[in-house]
């Protein structure tokens, strides 16, 4: 269940989540209004970045890319 919550916070801070400009690569940034635990995970999986100060979160490319993958699971786009 708990591999479930963090599929589905990631799904949920990609689909919520805009394009940050003047930055290079694919960088998307969300509100991290989830779990701290849960977005701690992600981020050390590597899959989002920000500081415990910042009230957002930047996913990374791979994050990205895992996003787009459980939103094809989850909700076949």
């Amino acid at each position: 269940m708990e591999e479930r919550i963090k599929e589905l916070t990631l799904l949920l801070l990609y689909l919520t989540s805009w394009e940050e400009k003047n930055i290079p690569g694919e960088m998307r940034r969300s509100w991290k209004g989830y779990d701290f635990d849960i977005l701690n995970q992600l981020s050390e999986q590597d899959l989002l970045r920000g500081g415990n100060r910042s009230k957002s979160v930047y996913l990374t490319e791979e994050g990205i890319e895992e996003a787009k993958k459980l939103a094809q699971k989850y909700i076949g786009q």
